[in-house]
């Protein structure tokens, strides 16, 4: 019984920062489309969409306890990065908001990874 509540615990965690990032990523996209050189943020949204869609993925087989769960993650991991220095490079603050919460879900990511 306690080995499934520490895994729940886990679980919750990885799961919280995940849709965290998904929000962000979400919310970031919808914003960018709204500044005024809208071209110029067009790697930020690709980048914002395919990172809530992996995190999005990642959550799923997290909580069903996917065998395929750390292959994901990896990709997960990466892609996050990637998304966190893409809107590090710009300062409106859903940018720097969707950067923080990337940074938190690789962290997350990581230290889901070493626990696994």
């Amino acid at each position: 019984m306690a080995t499934s509540t520490a895994s729940y615990t886990q679980n919750q965690s990885i799961l919280d920062a995940l849709s965290r990032c998904i929000a962000a990523c979400e919310m970031c996209a919808d914003a960018c489309l709204h500044e005024e050189n809208v071209k110029m943020m067009v790697p930020c949204i690709r980048l914002d969409r395919d990172c809530a869609d992996i995190c999005r993925l990642t959550a799923a087989f997290i909580a069903r306890g996917s065998d395929h769960a750390k292959h994901v993650l990896k990709e997960c991991i990466e892609i996050c990065r990637k998304c966190a220095d893409e809107c590090g490079k710009h300062e409106h603050e859903h940018c720097q908001q969707c950067a923080a919460a990337c940074r938190a879900c690789v962290e997350a990511c990581q230290q889901y990874a070493g626990q696994a």
